[in-house]
């Protein structure tokens, strides 16, 4: 049999950078496409890997990059913005990929949603993400979903950013601190990307991507100082903030530049819990034991002396 080829959407971001990784030990062909080839630095030296620059949102650019693809695997999303930048990401992009794999005869499909995608969620992220998927159900392709939660690794902006700011913070005001989530560590995202790929009975299945541990924001924000050794080990005191002080306190947030550390949008997100409803298969389901952020986040939040900083400029300048 010929080696496969997928193409991979997203595949120079943080997921797709691991999922790269993944298919790359299974001997297949990786094709990402981005728009300038220095932001996929971290992924081209892969074996079997070749980077072409394009724009997935460009019907064109689809159309040229499909023919000869076994698969494609969707990564590609945002936390922030406002409805357009949402809808045009999590809804439009999706049926731009079904009509050029319908165009091009490629029918198997790997979508990586989001845990709490529900056409009728609090959030404009959840909501979006929902009619994503409704999308690629109606285009008739043969279609895995994966619906992650939080996602957490060594180049997280999520315990990374809560281990940084406790760094220079005496404590940490938060809104939705009693939101429950089961994080799960990214090495199990791409597992399971790659094992749906190789496994056609997932095709037509919904899958809930959760880790082992459910914690509160407010526990996973506290543990994530500890584990950087924060305050000698302590971590800093997290203080709930009432919904509508958080509110103000993203609104303002949103005014910086660049993307804003907390928007109203993921707080409207935070009102509901982010957890497995148990309705679908997860992980186990795919073969995989999920790791506990308890067990994997020490390992790089823990190694944060005076380099760490210099390191990660570094990974970010793609050196």
């Amino acid at each position: 049999m010929s080696t496969p080829r997928v193409l991979v959407l997203g595949g120079s971001g943080f997921v797709g950078r691991h999922v790269c990784e993944q298919l790359t030990r299974l001997g297949w062909h990786i094709t990402v496409p981005t728009r300038r080839a220095v932001n996929a630095a971290s992924v081209q030296s892969l074996p079997g890997l070749t980077v072409i620059e394009a724009s997935v949102h460009q019907p064109a650019d689809l159309a040229r990059l499909m023919p000869g693809h076994d698969a494609v695997v969707n990564l590609v999303a945002v936390l922030h913005g406002n409805e357009d930048r949402f809808e045009n990401v999590h809804v439009d992009l999706p049926g731009k990929i079904a009509s050029a794999m319908k165009k091009a005869g490629v029918q198997r499909l790997v979508h990586v949603s989001a845990l709490g995608a529900d056409p009728q969620g609090p959030s404009m992220y959840q909501r979006s993400k929902a009619r994503g998927e409704t999308v690629l159900h109606n285009a008739g392709l043969q279609l895995t979903v994966l619906r992650p939660s939080v996602i957490f690794g060594a180049e997280d902006k999520f315990l990374n950013l809560f281990a940084d700011l406790q760094a220079v913070a005496p404590f940490m005001p938060l809104a939705g601190s009693g939101t429950r989530f089961a994080p799960v560590w990214v090495a199990d995202v791409a597992r399971a990307v790659a094992v749906c790929l190789q496994k056609p009975d997932t095709i037509g299945q919904t899958y809930e991507l959760c880790g082992p541990d459910v914690l509160t924001l407010g526990e996973l924000v506290q543990r994530a100082g500890q584990w950087a050794g924060v305050n000698h080990g302590r971590g800093r005191p997290v203080i709930g903030l009432p919904m509508w002080m958080g509110w103000l306190q993203a609104a303002a947030m949103e005014l910086a530049p660049g993307e804003p550390l907390m928007s109203r949008d993921n707080l409207a997100s935070m009102k509901v819990d982010n957890v497995a409803t148990g309705q679908l298969p997860g992980l186990a389901a795919l073969g995989i034991a999920a790791a506990s952020a308890a067990g994997v986040a020490p390992t790089y939040l823990g190694h944060r002396g005076p380099r760490s900083k210099l390191n990660r400029w570094r990974a970010g300048a793609g050196r």
